[in-house]
């Protein structure tokens, strides 16, 4: 009951409580273009997003919870039009990416093959193909530029 109660509260405060919440909320933002790109979170992409939140943050499971809640959070936004859609995501993604060009370094893409991994319908397959191909175009772009810096 109290961890429960902890971690909703330091979901509803994670900009204040969190360290690097931005960094992990980017890594949220790049997951949830992935789960998003069809309707729900199934079996197996809940599976994987496990898997890649406890690989990213394997000395911090409480942090690695943090960025399971926030890509879900993220995806019910999106899937319930609740201030967020899917293009706007994308476009957010692409500001941050500009902003703080470290970031597209966590774009991990052996991590979001794990994702990738789980589509079945060959729409889904597609879509998510394109996804991929956005955030290897945001890392080969920005990517270039710390690299310079």
């Amino acid at each position: 009951m109290f961890k429960k109660l902890k971690r909703n509260f330091v979901k509803m405060f994670r900009e204040l409580l969190v360290y690097h919440h931005s960094s992990l909320e980017y890594r949220a933002k790049i997951l949830t273009l992935m789960v998003s790109s069809n309707e729900r979170i199934d079996e197996c992409e809940e599976q994987a997003l496990k898997e890649i939140a406890h690989k990213i943050y394997h000395e911090d499971p409480e942090r690695a919870e943090l960025l399971i809640d926030t890509v879900k959070e993220y995806h019910v936004k999106i899937r319930t039009n609740n201030g967020l859609d899917f293009e706007h995501l994308v476009q957010e993604v692409d500001r941050e990416s500009r902003a703080v060009n470290r970031y597209v370094e966590k774009i991990d893409f052996e991590l979001l093959e794990r994702l990738h991994e789980c589509m079945k319908e060959e729409e889904d397959i597609i879509f998510q193909q394109r996804v991929i191909e956005f955030l290897q175009m945001l890392k080969e772009e920005y990517g270039r530029k710390t690299e310079n810096q």
